[in-house]
């Protein structure tokens, strides 16, 4: 192509001029459209949504409605059935009586001052004095405070149009003052539709795959859509062949090959770690951002999950028939839970290789967590492992020698689901008649959490072998009783009976020993030689009594 002084890019080119241009926005042109009709106009409005939507065109063209203005026509109108008056200098921002304002380089109450103190004058040559204000959440609280009262009540021939990204940084005070619009992202089916209109009307032949990859890369904005498709355009002029291929996409923009990432995903989910990591060296030598396969997998994992609950998932154009099959395969072979775990294991691992001084050692790392990952088994699947097993040796030869019957065991049911414990053969000998020896067990064991639940919070009303009636007192752990449940089951094998009663028990082994310890602090300060210390230092106290042997005890007296 012969070098031109006055080439446009796509993203401008293609900007449209009209409602009528406007693609994936149907439901604001209807509101807005009835609203012309029936003359209905807003003092404010307020444009919403993420870059490239179509924001500031928007507000373009929405200014254009309301000055448009031709020797036949004088009235707001979104017809616009030729050229107005004003109209093209509006789309090319240079309008006198359409002043746009970026809010990122214009914060301050002083420029919303200039704007209140330009309210004052009518408009030059159009209909309304049309201001748009972009990215306004950009502006100070001042800022906002000020411009409060007039986008509330500003002068008759007077406009506002907000954009923003960042719509939940607006005030409330100021959104209720507007009419919103929220503008939303373009679907891949329409932004593939669109796109290749635009490549026609340049006289590029673009492969579908390619024009799919730009979709999905462009994430629902038309200007990244267009900005890719125009260096995409550049980088493959080259050619001799006006074509433009999925590989120069791809290539470009470090992206890997649909079809590579599903073995990708397909090794993972198998465990099989050595061909995921070769596969995954494989792409980066071609030149994939090893951050980027790792999204391409999240996000194909959303899809996979996707799949399971919405039919239509599958409907997607930028999937081949053997695609679509294979990702059928997978929605229905992994459950909810794998697939969860994968994209939490990937999502942290993103964000991983971002970081990373080298990020292709980042990504392997994250391979290999996600496919020592997808061999674990769910707590279900564990859980029904475990019980198998668990009638198994119950019903195994040695287990009737020691004259455990073949029917099954039961387990204790403290919730939802069983509570499985893992025993030996000792535990047959234990014999606990007391509420002592049950603590001496505990100690034995090493077991500190009981030890120390059962010193702080059981209030004992009645203890036998195998049946305990008690109450609870203090702060106990949630789970007490099927703490006690497990370990009681678990050190002598059989069911205990255990029964919280609201009565009122025995004290508290801690409370024992508070009651204890305070009565040797009382006789303590009764020694003599301690109660001549304390009345010398009246602020001192006694926190704490050591017994010493009756040597001892005599030499310090």
């Amino acid at each position: 192509m012969p070098y031109t002084s006055n080439y446009l890019i796509l993203a401008r080119k293609y900007r449209p001029l009209s409602f009528d241009n406007l693609i994936g926005q149907e439901p604001m042109v209807l509101t807005l459209s009835n609203a012309f009709k029936t003359g209905r106009l807003a003092q404010a409005y307020m444009l919403t949504g993420v870059r490239g939507v179509g924001k500031t065109t928007t507000a373009r063209i929405l200014a254009r409605a309301l000055n448009y203005e031709t020797p036949t026509i004088r009235r707001p109108t979104l017809n616009f059935s030729e050229f107005g008056i004003h109209c093209e200098s509006i789309l090319e921002g240079t309008h006198v009586d359409v002043i746009e304002m970026d809010a990122a380089s214009h914060t301050g109450i002083s420029d919303i001052r200039e704007i209140l103190a330009s309210a004052r004058y009518k408009p030059v040559s159009a209909r309304y004095k049309i201001y748009i204000i972009d990215e306004v959440h950009m502006l100070s609280t001042a800022a906002f405070n000020g411009l409060l009262k007039t986008l509330e009540e500003p002068p008759e021939r007077m406009r506002f149009i907000l954009a923003t990204t960042e719509i939940r940084k607006i005030p409330m005070t100021v959104l209720s003052r507007c009419q919103r619009f929220d503008l939303r992202r373009i679907d891949t089916d329409e932004l593939i539709k669109y796109l290749d209109r635009i490549a026609k009307r340049e006289g590029i032949d673009v492969e579908q795959e390619a024009l799919a990859m730009i979709a999905r890369a462009s994430d629902g904005s038309v200007r990244d859509a267009l900005s890719i498709l125009d260096q995409g355009i550049a980088y493959a002029s080259g050619c001799s062949i006006r074509k433009l291929l999925s590989v120069d996409i791809r290539s470009m923009l470090g992206l890997a090959d649909r079809s590579s990432i599903i073995d990708l995903f397909e090794h993972v989910m198998k465990g099989e770690i050595r061909k995921a990591l070769n596969e995954l060296k494989s792409q980066y030598d071609l030149g994939a951002d090893p951050a980027t396969v790792l999204s391409d997998l999240a996000d194909f994992t959303h899809l996979i999950t996707r799949l399971r609950y919405v039919e239509s998932a599958l409907d997607e154009r930028s999937l081949s028939k053997e695609e679509k099959k294979r990702v059928q395969g997978f929605a229905n072979q992994l459950t909810p839970r794998i697939l969860d775990r994968a994209w939490q294991i990937l999502l942290k691992g993103i964000l991983e290789v971002e970081s990373a001084p080298r990020p292709i050692a980042a990504a392997d790392m994250v391979l290999v967590r996600l496919t020592h990952a997808a061999d674990l088994p769910t707590p279900d699947e564990l859980l029904k492992k475990i019980s198998k097993n668990h009638d198994r040796l119950l019903s195994s030869p040695s287990m009737k020698e020691e004259g455990i019957s073949n029917n099954k065991t039961p387990i204790p049911s403290l919730g939802e689901r069983p509570q499985l414990v893992v025993r030996n053969d000792q535990a047959f000998n234990e014999n606990i008649d007391s509420f002592y020896d049950l603590l001496k067990i505990a100690e034995r064991k090493r077991d500190i959490r009981f030890k120390l639940m059962m010193r702080n919070n059981f209030s004992e009303i009645s203890f036998e072998n195998g049946k305990i009636e008690f109450s609870i007192v203090g702060d106990a752990p949630p789970d007490m009783l099927k703490i006690m449940h497990t370990k009681l089951y678990d050190w002598t094998g059989k069911l205990w009976e255990i029964r919280v009663s609201e009565s009122k028990g025995h004290t508290t082994i801690k409370q024992r020993e508070e009651i204890h310890s305070e009565k040797i602090l009382k006789e303590a300060a009764r020694n003599p030689v301690v109660s001549a210390i304390l009345a010398l230092f009246p602020e001192s106290k006694i926190i704490d009594t050591r017994f010493c042997d009756e040597k001892k005890m005599s030499l310090a007296t």
